[in-house]
């Protein structure tokens, strides 16, 4: 599932706002790029993106370009500051209803998507613990109790799966209706704060003199108390509350009305009506369409830009590997949870069509296909592409909470199952609190940490947006293992892992040295040195050595 975290301040009646997606307020010009500051010179722990560049043009490396699959909701391909480093499939004429490339997919000029089909896109689709609990629980807890205890015990797995699926559907579902319920009640009494405030500014003196007369304006008043506190509008005019407050309960009302209406609903199916495949054959890959973008690309477009986004007028906002990375776009993540089956496909999808690197900003709790996804995570290292996956943003240890898809196959065991996957946390621009408040986190489950607070980058109609998630941090890390690549392109997966992983910027500060198996934050420059250093020279100093050996034995 996409997530991202709202940056709302405010508490009111014991939730807050979570799990959403927002704009943060613009601050400065350098606050729009600070996830390319050297940590060395400026204390921010930024990725080091220019002297990474610097450092291999003053070798004199020529780079190429390398193409780096989004499994995303979907990219709008020609927004202005992606147009120019979109993918393009050399081998298909565009438009013209022909498979021209014999790929099984007809017109995929910049990629796929995987969740949709002739009649169109999905949406909004199940959380997987919904699907769960509706396939197995005429299963387990049908009718007949005898017939029940039998299946427990005939299918263990599927039992222990579904009884983690129900207990978080319960949970979640109940949630999601309660903030619908919440959201809305705070949504109403905005005319009332307006009116409370009569054109004065949110300021705790101004709250003071305030007395409400209504159930609705005293409702409002309690927002207004919680909202005073939040620097984003304290000491902000009626207006600029007003405006504000709309915009935060329309992000959260977007967010937990699907979740409340569909996501947790056990009658709610949209796939065979639009995909049209036989969802349970893991074997079907020919089917969905080429509408890149979908019903909703701006996770996407905003991860999409974070690895190649272009300056483009005005907007400073550029993206890590922006000199030298070709975004392929492959659907396959609904505003719910991505489907097993979907995300097996996209990943053979973009490694067939010659992605070197596959950004996956998605998770969730359970995985009923999780071997056929780890079959195309093994079908991926055997073709040596890079698979760079987000930690998730539960604040968690995933050693203790599984997060799927994963490269361990069992939460006790020493290693993952394959050599290609990089696993990242979010951090923040305050070193004193690295570690976003939302990250997941493992000394041995999560790899590296990467910016992923308040990043400003693409989302549709042309437009720039902060966002914050571990949905953010992995397209960091993807646009520096680019960098590597395009100017180093024989290095393994394993081995562009290594460079970043051995070289982050550390800290100790408040146990940050223990959320991670590299303790830091990636140094793509640093990384750069150390690739440099011990796979580009090793591998000059080893054909040197072998043309001596070759002219001393004639």
């Amino acid at each position: 599932m996409k997530k991202l975290l709202i940056a709302a301040a405010f508490l009111y009646a014991g939730f807050g706002l979570m799990e959403a997606q927002t704009a943060t307020p613009e601050i400065d010009k350098s606050q729009k790029t600070w996830y390319h500051k050297d940590f060395a010179t400026t204390k921010v722990y930024g990725v080091n993106t220019e002297n990474a560049y610097k450092f291999f043009e003053s070798k004199g490396l020529q780079p190429q370009n390398v193409v780096v699959g989004v499994l995303d909701s979907g990219v709008e391909v020609d927004h202005p500051g992606l147009i120019k480093n979109m993918w393009k499939n050399p081998n298909e004429v565009p438009n013209n209803g022909k498979d021209d490339d014999g790929n099984g997919y007809i017109d995929d000029v910049h990629g796929w998507n995987f969740l949709g089909g002739k009649n169109g896109d999905i949406d909004v689709d199940n959380m997987e613990v919904t699907r769960v609990v509706k396939k197995y629980q005429p299963i387990f807890e049908g009718d007949d109790s005898t017939k029940n205890k039998e299946n427990q015990a005939k299918m263990p797995d599927e039992f222990a799966m579904y009884m983690k699926s129900k207990e978080i559907f319960n949970k979640k579902s109940q949630e999601a209706k309660q903030s619908v319920k919440m959201y809305t009640m705070i949504n109403n009494v905005i005319p009332d704060m307006v009116k409370l405030l009569n054109g004065k500014t949110l300021t705790k003196e101004n709250l003071s003199t305030l007395k409400p007369s209504t159930q609705q304006e005293a409702m409002a008043m309690q927002v207004l108390s919680q909202l005073v506190n939040d620097p984003q509008v304290s000491g902000k005019s009626s207006a600029e509350v007003e405006s504000y407050m709309k915009g935060q309960m329309k992000e959260a009302l977007d967010y937990y009305t699907p979740q409340a209406e569909k996501g947790y609903n056990l009658n709610f199916d949209p796939r065979k009506e639009i995909v049209g495949d036989n969802y349970d054959d893991y074997s079907e890959k020919s089917y969905g369409n080429n509408h890149y973008e979908g019903p909703d690309a701006k996770h996407g477009t905003h991860v999409a830009g974070i690895i190649a986004g272009l300056v483009n007028g005005s907007e400073p906002q550029y993206g890590v590997a922006s000199r030298v990375a070709k975004i392929m776009t492959v659907r396959a993540v609904p505003d719910g949870d991505e489907r097993d089956k979907d995300v097996a496909n996209a990943i053979r999808y973009a490694v067939d069509n010659g992605a070197k690197i596959l950004n996956m900003s998605f998770g969730k709790p359970v995985s009923p296909g999780k071997n056929v996804v780890w079959d195309a995570f093994k079908y991926a290292e055997s073709k040596g592409v890079l698979l760079v996956k987000a930690a998730g943003n539960e604040n968690e240890d995933i050693a203790e909470h599984q997060y799927f898809p994963t490269n361990f196959k069992s939460q006790s065991d020493d290693k993952p199952f394959i050599n290609n996957m990089i696993v990242v946390g979010s951090n923040t621009n305050d070193a004193n609190a690295l570690k976003s408040s939302f990250s997941n986190y493992d000394v041995k489950m999560v790899d590296v940490f990467a910016p992923g607070s308040e990043i400003y980058s693409t989302v549709p109609d042309g437009k720039y947006e902060y966002l914050q998630g571990t949905s953010m941090a992995s397209p960091v890390v993807a646009g520096s293992a680019a960098i590597l690549l395009a100017y180093m392109p024989y290095l393994t997966p394993s081995q562009v892992i290594e460079a970043l992983v051995n070289t982050t910027n550390k800290s100790t500060i408040n146990g940050f040295d223990q959320l991670s198996r590299s303790n830091g934050v990636v140094d793509v420059a640093k990384a750069a040195e150390y690739a440099y250093k011990n796979f580009y020279d090793a591998k000059k100093t080893s054909k040197s050595q072998k043309k001596i050996k070759n002219k001393s034995s004639k």
